[in-house]
């Protein structure tokens, strides 16, 4: 198969669980307020998943929107790729839970772990695999269902993460839009910032370890350090593509806190009016933020044909990554 220069996305689709968690459901489960909530994070709800409900099936009704939205069948994928820390079981793969929901059987499927930048890392896999042309249309989605490692009594936790899945199918084009520019980066050196200890070869289940199999997040340092790194990803994608700043037709940044999207707004200098939010209304979903965020701006009109939009992300490891898009 001829390797294409170029690789776009196809189609896109998201799903989050029915159950909604207001800030007022959590002040009658923690020492917090709604005030509090909206004044430290702009979150004011976040969908939920049913306690032992696994983030396969979300991914996989993610992707069946996708493949619509292309207008493909499952069986035109032959690459599943899914980023996300919450799989249901340590294996297999969530991304082989998705392909037999789908009910593809010669796809190769694999998870990306790096935690809210796996959806781009995972992009950036898909893309590099369809240009060697072994690959043609893959499936890359970045699913999460944090809340099953949520410490609901930790207020500076609990309240910032919701639950979800985005998909999007990528595939050769040959028009000129697509992927024009990615950035991928690590930093192991503040691995411990931003940390879920437990269920690992660390420190395996037992009795006397629950406690440590919940998210611990050093919350200053990671505001510091992920303002400076979405931005340091921006002008690095800008500079790989040729493109200005001023091309840019939409920001989306991770979905994280809107203290963070305000301040890589003000820092990159793009106006508001430019960055898309809609952290307010589904928290922080870790991978899944950013296809979501892509998803619901496509569907509500927000990118169009032909428009440049940029995509910038952050989380444990410490890890960042940025995509310019044309689509």
């Amino acid at each position: 198969m001829q390797a294409h220069p170029h690789v776009k996305i196809l189609g896109t689709g998201h799903a989050v669980p029915e159950k909604i968690l207001t800030n007022a459901d959590l002040e009658q489960m923690v020492d917090t307020s709604d005030q509090w909530i909206i004044e430290r994070t702009g979150i004011r709800t976040r969908h939920i998943a049913a306690p032992g409900t696994g983030v396969a099936p979300l991914a996989a009704t993610a992707a069946r929107n996708a493949l619509r939205d292309a207008g493909l069948e499952p069986q035109d994928i032959d690459l599943i790729i899914v980023g996300t820390v919450s799989g249901d079981y340590k294996f297999p793969a969530t991304a082989c839970l998705v392909q037999q929901q789908l009910g593809l059987e010669r796809a190769a499927a694999f998870d990306v772990s790096a935690a809210c930048s796996g959806f781009l890392y995972s992009l950036r896999l898909a893309e590099s695999l369809i240009r060697t042309g072994d690959f043609r249309h893959a499936l890359v989605i970045g699913a999460e269902v944090l809340s099953s490692q949520v410490d609901w009594s930790d207020r500076n936790t609990c309240t910032l993460f919701g639950d979800g899945a985005g998909a999007a199918v990528v595939g050769p084009s040959s028009d000129g839009r697509g992927i024009l520019a990615m950035h991928l980066a690590s930093d192991g050196r503040h691995s411990q910032l931003l940390i879920n200890p437990g269920c690992g070869s660390a420190n395996p289940p037992s009795p006397d370890n629950l406690h440590l199999h919940a998210i611990r997040m050093e919350g200053r340092e990671v505001f510091r350090h992920a303002v400076a790194a979405m931005c340091d990803g921006l002008d690095k994608v800008l500079a790989k593509s040729g493109a200005r700043l001023e091309d840019i037709d939409l920001l989306i940044p991770h979905q994280a806190n809107l203290r963070i999207i305000q301040a890589v707004g003000k820092k990159a200098g793009i106006g508001e009016e430019k960055v898309y939010v809609n952290v307010d209304r589904f928290g922080n979903t870790s991978a899944a933020s950013i296809p979501i965020a892509i998803d619901e701006a496509r569907r509500m009109g927000h990118i169009t044909s032909g428009q440049l939009v940029a995509a910038v992300t952050f989380g444990a490891g410490f890890s960042w990554a940025a995509g310019l898009i044309r689509f």
